[in-house]
């Protein structure tokens, strides 16, 4: 699967960091993802990040 931040819709609120590390970072002002693919065992944090993000930046491709 692969995740992706919108960053016109993005707050930079920082919870899909805190959520999942692993494919999330801040850039500036932005969350943005570090990784093409969402490692397997990442899969289910990534979900919950998407889930959380409070203005639904987060865009997941299966």
């Amino acid at each position: 699967m692969k995740a992706k931040v919108d960053p016109d819709l993005c707050t930079g609120c920082e919870v899909c960091v805190e959520t999942c590390p692993e494919v999330f970072e801040m850039e500036g002002d932005l969350a943005v993802t570090k990784v093409d693919k969402v490692p397997a065992d990442a899969e289910e944090t990534c979900r919950q990040a998407a889930e959380e993000c409070p203005v639904e930046a987060i865009i997941i491709e299966e």
